[in-house]
């Protein structure tokens, strides 16, 4: 079975390097729609060396590692990368012109960015994910969560959002077509929170927030640069190497999409954008009902639920850490959507005194006056936990390669 990758930017390149690893597809198929440099050479260049993972026969096979790139054809685009054909398209840009069929790709993976709408029309003027399906292709997996830009429509009945581990079994082959994998700050995000959900469920967990310290991407400005015509957020536009930025993140409507029990909890999210080229971090904030205040849940209780979960349920792709990480210390990791430092997490437990008659209203004045006090207190412990993520490669591009064999294999 062939892959075909649209685009080859970050996520594109890193998706490419994890699949001439795994050997699972035997043909893969790149679309680039335009000519690199001035040879095939720089291609080849391109691709085999990276200024954040090194250069890829070292990732591959380590210190005596020789160069996996070889018999370069610049008339017929194809390459050998560590024994995989590597076929590189050169012509359209427009999904419903890449010539898929043609190169008998059935599954696609749209790491562009730029085609998130599955709401358009395959002929929309400036592109749809939707061409991939009339060029030819029967799924496609997209690298990015959905954004439907008319709200007033909804997601369509054929698309689905995953996240590996979390909710592939709500995939439907027959019915599922078009699939985003989420983001990277969302897959961290649903491995941090799952635990807790299991343990406490819904009902206890009366909201939570999230802060992610995250890094750069190439949707930033290297110097301070005249905001485009339209543009809203300025920052944008700020030196991405001078500044702490503060931005937004849809990490929270994308994280209902793949835990539905979400919804039931009132969610924050937050983004703020600091100069480092990947290894980010989430502060995930989650207020839960109590039991007691004598019997309270505290650090060593949450620890033990991300410890049993990342040896068990979770085990894949949960890591639980009690060494002191810096950023540095995550990247490349294998297949680690969250690490958690228990070392930082904390706990704090305070009664909440409600007031029935403002609770309830004035309707319920009356049934209030019969009890004994109008008043309750209630027990909730504030629960602060931090969970780093590599969220180019380890945690993100290496889960889309399990969900991208996961979603082949129901095609065979």
């Amino acid at each position: 079975m062939k892959l075909g990758i649209n685009g080859l930017g970050r996520i594109g390149k890193l998706t490419l390097w994890h699949h001439v690893a795994r050997k699972y597809f035997s043909e893969i198929v790149v679309n680039l729609g335009r000519e690199v440099g001035t040879s095939f050479t720089d291609l080849a260049e391109y691709i085999e060396k990276d200024s954040t993972y090194g250069w890829l026969p070292v990732w591959l096979y380590g210190h005596r590692a020789s160069r996996v790139i070889e018999n370069l054809d610049e008339k017929e685009g194809t390459m050998m990368i560590n024994g995989v054909k590597v076929k590189f398209l050169r012509t359209h840009r427009n999904p419903k012109d890449i010539t898929w069929r043609e190169e008998g790709v059935r599954l696609v993976v749209d790491c562009t960015g730029k085609f998130r709408d599955p709401t358009l029309e395959p002929d929309h003027p400036k592109g749809s994910v939707r061409g991939h399906l009339v060029a030819g292709a029967e799924k496609v997996l997209v690298s990015a969560p959905f954004k439907v830009k008319n709200k007033d429509k909804s997601l369509p009945e054929d698309v689905v959002t995953l996240v590996y581990g979390i909710n592939e079994e709500t995939y439907q082959p027959e019915k599922h077509h078009i699939i985003s994998s989420a983001s990277c700050t969302t897959t961290c995000l649903a491995y941090m929170m799952k635990p807790l959900l299991d343990y406490f469920g819904p009902e206890r967990i009366l909201s939570a927030s999230m802060v992610t310290v995250h890094a750069t991407t190439s949707s930033q400005s290297i110097l301070d640069r005249v905001p485009k015509e339209g543009e809203k957020d300025l920052r944008r536009a700020r030196s991405v190497f001078n500044n702490i930025i503060l931005t937004s993140t849809g990490a929270a409507e994308a994280l209902a999409l793949v835990i539905p029990e979400m919804k039931k909890i009132g969610f924050m999210a937050e983004s703020v954008r600091v100069p480092l080229t990947t290894g980010s971090l989430i502060i995930l904030t989650v207020n839960i009902q109590d039991e007691s205040v004598e019997n309270h849940i505290n650090r060593e209780l949450i620890n033990q639920i991300y410890k049993e979960a990342s040896q068990t349920k979770y085990k894949d792709y949960l890591l639980f850490s009690m060494e002191q990480n810096v950023s540095t210390d995550i990247i490349g990791y294998p297949k680690a959507a969250a690490i958690i430092e228990g070392r930082e997490t904390h706990t704090r437990t305070a009664v909440a005194k409600v007031d029935l008659l403002k609770a309830c209203g004035e309707g319920a004045k009356e049934e209030i006056k019969g009890l004994s006090c109008s008043s309750i207190e209630i027990p909730i412990t504030q629960v602060v936990v931090y969970g780093w993520y590599d969220n180019e490669l380890a945690s993100y591009t290496h889960l889309m390669g399990d969900l991208t064999v996961y979603i082949a294999e129901k095609m065979l």
